[in-house]
């Protein structure tokens, strides 16, 4: 059972526009998937308490699961919820979410601290240079695949081809991020957000997703939170390969989409060379 209190709800209800039944703008597969990263299945018979609906679920979750469980999952939607207004041109109640991440950092056990917002705006006016490739954890032999997909990824977003863009960078990122966990499997598998099996052994790398190995390497510091934040349209970038999981989804990536993931993941190159 959580710690929330009723004013740490009502905070958390209002910022996630849980008012008419719903968490943001989140479909019932996308809402699913968030809480599968953490190992919940939210959409199970033992969050129907109070009945069926995201909003009715995600109050039986705050009642049932305890504060780090809590926190973790929150700590994503409000990722999201600043990401979502950003790229979309929504307007953010900044001191209402300023509010709801001291109460997850509470959660989480973490000391407050006040920094400033970064916006999307900010982040990609950070210039960032792609590293020399060999510096990268990569077989040797996956470097000049490595290579022809990001003059591949630059091509397609001049072409206006944002979707293969998401799955170029999407790839090149998940195979970085793998060479560095085998390169120091001890780090990575002790983790706290190590993806794990029932009976509690860590997963094997193969079977990590993009979004796991991001969580992950941010929390061994190998990677800085701005990549965690902004990068939302990587996180998942293998379900849209799927036309229907897309439409499930409403991913439709547009120009600024595909500069932001691309951003992300020249940043993220850099962090992983140490030159961040």
């Amino acid at each position: 059972m959580s710690s929330l209190t009723d004013v740490d709800k009502r905070y958390l209800e209002k910022l996630l526009a849980m008012g008419g039944g719903v968490v943001l703008d989140y479909k019932d597969a996308a809402f699913g998937a968030l809480f599968s990263r953490h190992k919940v299945d939210i959409h199970g018979e033992r969050y129907h308490t109070y009945g069926t609906s995201k909003a009715k679920k995600m109050r039986a979750f705050w009642e049932q699961a305890p504060d780090p469980l809590v926190g973790a999952v929150l700590a994503e939607m409000l990722d999201g919820y600043e990401a979502d207004c950003d790229l979309n041109d929504r307007e953010m109640d900044g001191a209402l979410l300023e509010k709801c991440r001291v109460i997850v950092s509470r959660l989480l056990g973490k000391s407050v601290e006040s920094q400033p917002t970064q916006t999307v705006d900010e982040f990609l006016h950070r210039e960032y240079d792609i590293p020399n490739i060999d510096r990268l954890p990569i077989d040797a032999h996956a470097i000049p695949i490595i290579e022809s997909r990001l003059v591949e990824a630059r091509t397609a977003l001049s072409a206006g081809a944002y979707l293969s863009v998401v799955f170029l960078c999407g790839s090149v990122l998940e195979a970085v991020l793998l060479g560095a966990a085998q390169k120091d499997p001890a780090k990575f598998n002790k983790a706290s957000s190590s993806p794990r099996n029932p009976d509690g052994t860590v997963r094997r790398f193969h079977e990590w997703s993009l979004a796991q190995f991001i969580d992950t390497a941010c929390e061994v510091d190998l990677l800085k939170p701005d990549v965690k934040k902004f990068g939302h349209g990587l996180r998942d970038f293998r379900n849209y390969i799927h036309p229907y999981e897309q439409m499930v989804s409403g991913f439709t990536p547009d120009q600024h989409t595909a500069k932001v993931s691309f951003h992300v993941l020249k940043a993220a190159l850099a962090s992983v060379a140490g030159e961040r």
